[in-house]
């Protein structure tokens, strides 16, 4: 019985379970750095390998591993369960240990390999209430515990494979076929290994380290589905959309009914602005798994992209429909931005008050808002929501922007040159920000710095009609008549309305 109250307590040796490698020594250490719950705690365990013929060292290391990190969520899974509001998530000892492992990472202390033995030091560090919270965030998360499962039930595999092929090595004659398969079988057991690993590195949020850990899971192990839609998502996390769907092109080869690895491929493809492919691995997504109610969101958001507004609202109803309780904040965030792309500003208004009203901390809300009130020229309740989102997300630069363009209309330039400012610091590559503080400069009479924002918004996006427009009158304000046709025929060309009838009135075709 472990002392839960006199700090630390060395355990005898404990007896390998049967059917695991023999002459194994097993010693546990457990140690509490803190009992008062909330504070981190430290769970420690020994474990001793003895090495077969049929075993390398890294094959030792890899059982070993396997062992001592199985014992270490085993004591924190108690004590999760028996200590914490774990208890009241109605979750099995397996459920628990499985969550778990995706989310704290066993650190190896000391290691030893005297070419009989393997011996291993390992401990997990955690906050059992920062675990518990993100065993109640996870335990909601279907697809990911999921993933967590199949990963432990091929671990479980693995692990049995190794156990059979080692009995079968001792009683027969081993030729290179039967070692092939003991290596195999190890190789699996370690993937296993490292996709957790991985997975609780995304939990952390440290997404290039969880990269990492599911390439070595590939590795070991390169007809595992799981481990190209970890590798996915890490890629996804990371802004690398094209590998990101590699990697899900892999996922879907594996297992073409994987209905999550379409629909992240078809989120990845929606970064990209490839609306069209996006909506097809939607659909298949939805066709595999119809019950889905973010899966309709996203493709809704697809089509809204694409200007089909009744598909827009029939996916978002459908998510309704599925999940109300979840989905309604944000799918009236959405319904209010498709109403505003159609120019219908008050009932795009209705739309962001009821989002408002069921998320008083939804930023972009509180903004798509402002653009509507902006558009009523209401300016002043503009400003108001711009002014709230912003203290809400203070690091969006799209935000800024926002208040900006109102500032400009106001003709208070110098303040909406400063939110442009800060759009820009915080999105050097924002061209419509450039752009609009190239109008505030040209307002103020400032030229020369106008023409600086416009030439880096045409670097951004080289088919700017206004910009290259804009550029042109800049020009002429400065009496370059030679760069200002010039600017202003690339503006007509590119069907800039404006710069056509100028250069019309002016008997200049372009």
């Amino acid at each position: 019985m472990l002392d839960f109250f006199g700090g630390m307590k060395m355990a005898a040796l404990i007896k390998c379970p049967k059917g695991v490698v023999p002459s194994v020594a097993l010693i546990f250490l457990f140690i509490m750095a803190n009992l008062a719950f909330g504070k981190m705690m430290t769970f420690e365990e020994e474990y001793t390998y003895q090495a077969s013929e049929y075993d390398s060292k890294v094959s030792c290391r890899a059982l070993a591993l396997e062992q001592i990190k199985r014992l270490l969520l085993e004591k924190l899974g108690t004590y999760l369960e028996s200590e914490t509001e774990v208890k009241n998530f109605q979750l099995t000892k397996d459920q628990i240990v499985v969550l778990t492992a995706g989310i704290v990472r066993a650190e190896i202390i000391e290691e030893m390999w005297d070419g009989k033995t393997y011996s291993l030091k390992a401990k997990i560090t955690a906050d059992p209430k920062d675990v518990a919270a993100s065993i109640d965030k996870l335990r909601h998360d279907r697809q990911k515990t999921k993933e967590l499962e199949e990963t432990r039930k091929k671990a479980e595999e693995a692990l049995r494979e190794v156990e059979k092929l080692k009995k079968e090595l001792e009683t027969a004659k081993v030729g290179k076929t039967e070692q092939d398969q003991y290596d195999e079988a190890v190789n699996r057991l370690s993937a296993t290994d490292w996709s957790e690993k991985g997975y609780a590195l995304g939990n952390d949020g440290k997404w290039q380290e969880a990269r990492e850990a599911f390439t070595r899971a590939i590795e070991l192990d390169p007809k595992n589905v799981d481990t190209y839609a970890g590798r996915g998502e890490a890629y996804y996390k990371l802004g690398d959309y094209r590998q990101s769907i590699r990697d899900y092109d892999k996922a879907i080869e594996l297992d073409p009914k994987d209905a999550v690895s379409y629909g992240v491929r078809g989120a990845a493809y929606y970064k990209l602005g490839d609306y069209r492919q996006a909506i097809r691995d939607y659909d298949k997504s939805a066709e595999l798994n119809p019950k889905v109610a973010l899966l309709f969101v996203y493709r809704g958001d697809a089509y809204l992209k694409l200007g089909d507004f009744q598909q827009a609202f029939k996916n978002y109803d459908r998510a309704i429909e599925l999940d109300a309780k979840s989905a309604t904040a944000y799918l009236y965030l959405r319904r209010g931005q498709a109403y505003l792309a159609l120019k219908n500003y008050q009932q795009a208004i209705k739309y962001f008050d009821k989002a408002i009203e069921l998320d008083p901390k939804d930023a972009p809300a509180y903004s798509f808002r402002g653009i509507a009130y902006f558009n009523l020229k209401n300016y002043q309740q503009a400003i108001r929501d711009c002014n709230e989102s912003i203290e809400l997300n203070p690091k969006d630069g799209v935000l800024y922007y926002h208040r900006g363009v109102v500032y400009s209309e106001l003709g208070n330039h110098r303040q909406a040159i400063k939110d442009f400012d800060k759009a820009i610091e915080v999105n050097p590559k924002f061209a419509f920000a450039y752009f609009y503080r190239g109008i505030a400069n040209g307002e103020l009479g400032d030229y020369r710095q106008a023409i600086r924002d416009y030439d880096k918004a045409i670097e951004l996006d080289p088919k700017d009609a206004p910009a290259y427009r804009n550029r042109g009158f800049a020009y002429n304000k400065l009496g370059n008549y030679r760069q200002a046709f010039e600017d202003l025929k690339i503006a007509a060309r590119l069907g800039d309305k404006e710069a056509q009838d100028y250069l019309r009135s002016q008997g200049i075709s372009w």
